[in-house]
């Protein structure tokens, strides 16, 4: 009998579907307040179609700020609210400030008011409809897993964080054996049972298919009696990349090219040339507004840290060549007497003003003149120590791979995982770093920004 598909909405057609709608339903909710209670500051006509685009372009970029399209965010209903009114103020804020691209401000200044009532209003009562009627469990997918208990843990809490919609309910191991933190997991073992029949009694949307042992007795046998119904049986490392934007390091080793074609970003010229161009300029950008808080970090640092402003430290490059990074300095004086030492998220060593400097990302503005002399990109993996690199290259398989291209001020694993102090926290960093080198382009480039713009607005810098 062939598979008939439940509506699921992938992570990439959520976003784009609340992305359009943010725009139609507030474009029309403007139209219709306009005309019912004449509110002439912003009119959809054919001699201000412009004004529209312009809206339309910042509700997508202030959106995005403030993570109104993280789908575990836009699933919470307090969430939510919080964005939404910090979203709308930025909008109407920022739509204010370019008269040129925007109306006239109005004589009567309470037709502001209306149009800020009417986005947020519009927003709030649409998003709260999405995870009323869409956002529910009627449009899960659920997934059975195959493949070997040791992997099943690490596949389930990954796959399910990235895509709330995405429910693993159960496994199934061709080789046999006690499955692993099942019980932890919430998931069933259907090891040993017919697969045809799981997909029927279980409602099973799709199967996964890990790492397994070619040698199970009658196992593809089972799997093709599905292909052949049309039912969704896909790799789990196509599954894994495409869903939680990282590389299953695991998998690597045994072919390295097919996880990890480098030649993809590093033979493109014309995005290189660019994305070198913009490091220039943003840089140059950075050294100014730097030089402007200058006097502020000093007095600061002079009032609570009590030591020099600026430090240099030791770290690993491009190709492994070793660099000095610049900072303002966020510890305490002669903070690793014996030696180096990981960095905690609650650290000790870091002095209160320091603490301030990391949090809003201050401490890291000296890097742009790094990023100038081309030591450092704008965007990429995080440079670290040489001890460390040392270290995590001898414990983590590919470690080095992350140096193939220039380190970042920022990167896809910075504004995807808290700070890293702890090897498995590293080997998840790597993940997302290698994610970013073998897909980098120009709309990667522009959601890590956005995102940094979040983690700066947040306060969640470390």
């Amino acid at each position: 009998m062939p598979h008939k598909n439940k509506m699921h909405f992938e992570i990439s057609e959520r976003k784009i579907f609340l992305r359009i709608f943010d725009i139609l339903w507030v474009l029309l909710a403007l139209y219709v307040v306009g005309i019912l209670f004449r509110v002439e500051y912003f009119n959809i006509e054919q001699s201000s179609w412009h004004w529209a685009i312009v809206l339309a372009i910042y509700l997508n970029l202030f959106c995005g700020i403030f993570e109104l399209y993280d789908l575990q965010k836009a699933s919470s209903y307090y969430r939510v609210l919080k964005n939404v009114v910090l979203a709308t103020w930025a909008v109407v804020l920022f739509y204010l400030m370019t008269p040129v691209f925007t109306p006239v401000l109005p004589d009567n200044r309470l037709q502001i008011l209306y149009f800020f009532l009417t986005i947020c209003f519009t927003l709030l009562l649409w998003r709260f409809s999405y995870i009323a009627l869409i956002s529910t469990p009627r449009f899960y997918r659920r997934v059975l897993i195959i493949g070997e208990p040791l992997e099943v843990e690490l596949v389930a809490l990954h796959l399910q964080r990235s895509d709330p919609n995405y429910n693993i309910v159960g496994l199934v191991n061709p080789g046999g054996g006690d499955v692993i933190n099942s019980e932890k997991l919430g998931l069933e073992d259907f090891s040993g049972t017919n697969l045809s029949e799981v997909v029927r009694e279980q409602n099973i949307d799709e199967i996964l298919i890990s790492d397994v042992n070619s040698t199970a007795e009658g196992f593809y046998s089972q799997v093709l009696i599905l292909l052949k119904n049309g039912f969704p049986v896909k790799d789990f490392n196509e599954v894994y990349e495409d869903k939680t934007h990282r590389i299953p390091v695991q998998h690597i080793e045994r072919n390295f090219y097919q996880f990890f074609p480098l030649s993809r970003s590093n033979d493109n010229k014309f995005y290189l040339f660019f994305h070198r161009l913009f490091d220039i300029l943003v840089s140059i950008i950075g050294i100014i507004i730097g030089a402007l808080l200058l006097p502020f970090i000093y007095f600061g640092n002079m009032i609570a840290n009590k030591g020099s402003l600026f430090y240099q430290q030791e770290r690993i490059g491009r190709s492994g060549e070793t660099f000095k990074i610049l900072k303002f300095r966020t510890m305490r004086y002669n903070a690793e007497p014996d030696g180096a030492v990981w960095a905690t998220k609650n650290d000790v060593r870091i002095t209160r003003f320091g603490k301030f400097l990391r949090r809003s990302r201050l401490d890291e503005f000296p890097q742009f003149y790094n990023i100038l002399k081309g030591e450092m990109s704008l965007i990429g993996p995080r440079p670290e120590r040489p001890v460390f690199v040392k270290e995590l290259s001898e414990l983590i398989p590919f470690y080095d791979t992350r140096h193939f291209i220039k380190p970042g001020l920022t990167g896809w694993a910075q504004v995807m995982t808290d700070y890293a102090d702890s090897h498995a926290d590293s080997l998840e960093k790597l993940q997302y770093d290698l994610y970013y080198i073998k897909h980098r382009n120009i709309f990667l480039d522009i959601t890590i920004l956005t995102k940094t713009l979040s983690t700066v607005i947040f306060f969640r810098g470390q």
